[in-house]
């Protein structure tokens, strides 16, 4: 009987340990779709990479792959790309940050011309264990005071970056203060965060015009999980990692 307790625990702890460990297989699927009546020639075709996921059951795969879709993370609409007037899309991509302890962090970005080519980059955590997609207010606690810890983060680099852009030739006549008017990192940017093993990394876009692009600042704030240990919430996502 005993052999048996002993057998039961060491399984429980075994399963345990792989649930704590868990990660899912992500295998890339491209496909390239054909506009019956391009725009121009460059627009005949746009390509997609699909990430797809193979996690413990069927369902969970579908949840997960649900949870990082172009259509829900970047709006991409595939009907209208290829038969609609907009004709932007040239290639949608992916990138895998953070496969592990129970944690998908994939970076969905898309690339394209209207007038200018232009990129877009949307970051999402899901937690591998529900397939949902984790929310600031699933792994932080006091978002406005971490909000607020990250406005500084984001204050220094503005300050920075003005006396970097003042030393450009191309902006001497100019105040570079202008870039900056609306910058403010709020409560609602905490949702674009990236995780490593060191920490986390939230991102903010400053949205400068496309004839200064080459002097926006990048917008990346990371912080050490000591640091972050304050806003952790408890038996949440980030818990296990933070430490």
């Amino acid at each position: 009987m005993k052999i048996k307790i002993l057998l039961g625990l060491i399984f429980i702890f075994a399963f345990s340990s792989i649930a704590f460990a868990q990660t899912v297989k992500i295998t890339p699927k491209k496909i390239t779709y054909t506009r019956p009546k391009p725009s121009a020639d460059f627009k005949k075709t746009f390509t997609i990479n699909y990430p797809k996921i193979k996690a413990s059951t069927p369902a969970l795969s579908k949840k997960i792959e649900n949870s990082i879709s172009y259509a829900k993370i970047v709006s991409l609409d595939i009907d209208d790309e290829k038969n609609g007037e907009n004709q932007w899309l040239e290639e949608a991509d992916y990138d895998v940050n953070y496969n592990k302890n129970g944690i998908l962090d994939i970076t969905l970005s898309m690339s394209g011309t209207a007038a200018y080519p232009t990129v877009m980059n949307r970051t999402v955590v899901v937690n591998l264990k529900t397939g949902s997609r984790a929310m600031a207010s699933d792994v932080f606690i006091n978002l406005k005071g971490l909000a607020a810890m990250v406005k500084k983060a984001q204050e220094a680099e503005i300050k920075e970056s003005i006396e970097e852009i003042k030393e450009e030739e191309d902006y001497r006549d100019f105040d570079p203060k202008n870039f900056f008017e609306y910058a403010d990192f709020t409560v609602e940017d905490l949702e674009q965060f990236t995780i490593s093993d060191e920490g986390v990394t939230f991102m903010y876009s400053y949205g400068f015009p496309r004839v200064a692009m080459a002097v926006e600042p990048a917008g990346n704030y990371a912080f050490a999980w000591s640091e972050l240990k304050p806003y952790i919430k408890r038996g949440g996502l980030l818990a296990r990692i933070a430490g």
